[in-house]
């Protein structure tokens, strides 16, 4: 009987992973930056797993014509456009490295940083995440928004973020493996990051403009976005109108004895309707914003009970069937 010999692939240290949309001028500078680097980590393999997250420009053929002339560039299209978290959770799925870097195509986080993420992981850090110590780059407004939602986040839930900090990161195998058993569809990546706990610090960068091409990203996607982190991590927006509603009721309460009190004493007299219209307002407001609240998270359970698929990929480019 003929033994079947079965070869063992070597993993790769390191998996850089990258979700772009419409990024096909920033992919040359990209690929030189990420080479220059890995270069000065010789002793240490890698890959990139780049995910097309359904581009409509010309990303994709440049991929394919890197990914020909070097393996270890991976690529998976997704068949429309799913959103950057989806093509992260891609990125986990599919990495084979010790380690995993998600990282922005546009070089605003500075691809060097590896280095020292790199360092810190050899010191037995699990998790090392960069913190934006001078987002001068960006705008007042987009500081300002920021902070706030750091803020407002980390007062609602029961695993904060360091302010800060994005997505651009090292990640462990053990903390790659955590994630992509996750089965929840409303996706939060950087609230997942805290989430998972583990051995973390944190290394401090200067935040870079972008080098070519605009971002996808406007106020409106962003207010959205930080909708979804609050909504997908914490119930605390649910319970704060639980008390308030009670606060509402106790008040409530006491008004009605004061007025019985007062229409004994006093008799009967008839109140002004300015008042009370503005009251009736208000609490039509409350109301209202405590509905919205609510069709959140019904609107969210909606999507978790149908489980769809996260994303679906139309075309692998050097990626094994056995991936």
């Amino acid at each position: 009987m003929n033994k079947v010999i079965t070869e063992k692939k070597e993993c790769p240290d390191i998996s850089i992973i990258v979700s772009m949309y419409n990024e096909e001028e920033s992919l040359p500078s990209f690929f030189k930056a990420i080479a220059e680097t890995m270069a000065q980590l010789a002793s240490y393999s890698y890959e990139i797993v780049c995910i097309d997250d359904g581009s409509t420009d010309g990303t994709y053929d440049l991929l394919e014509q890197y990914a020909a002339e070097d393996r270890r560039i991976k690529i998976l299209k997704f068949s429309r456009n799913f959103g950057k978290e989806y093509g992260l959770m891609a990125g986990f799925k599919y990495c084979k490295g010790r380690a995993a870097v998600p990282i922005d195509v546009d070089l605003q986080d500075p691809p060097e940083l590896i280095i020292e993420f790199v360092k810190k992981w050899e010191e037995g850090f699990e998790m090392v995440y960069g913190i934006r110590n001078d987002r001068s780059s960006d705008s007042f407004m987009k500081r300002l928004t920021a902070a706030l939602f750091y803020k407002i986040y980390n007062f609602m839930t029961r695993s904060p973020i360091p302010y800060n900090a994005g997505d651009y990161r090292l990640i462990d195998r053990r903390v790659v493996n955590a994630i992509s058993e996750l089965q929840e569809r409303n996706i939060f990546m950087k609230g997942i990051f805290g989430w998972t706990g583990f051995k973390s610090c944190g290394v401090k960068y200067v935040r870079q403009k972008r080098k070519t091409g605009i971002s996808k990203w406007n106020y409106w996607k962003l207010w959205n976005f930080a909708l979804d982190g609050i909504t997908a991590s914490t119930t605390l927006p649910l319970r704060i109108w639980t008390y308030f509603g009670s606060l509402l009721s106790f008040l409530g309460v006491l008004y009605a004895f004061y007025i019985i009190i007062r229409t004994m004493i006093y008799g009967v007299d008839v109140p002004g309707y300015a008042s009370l219209l503005v009251f009736i307002l208000l609490l039509g407001g409350v109301q209202m914003i405590i509905l919205g609240i609510l069709g959140e998270y019904i609107g969210r359970i909606f999507i978790e009970v149908k489980r769809r698929p996260l994303y679906l990929i139309e075309k692998r480019v050097n990626v094994d069937d056995d991936d």
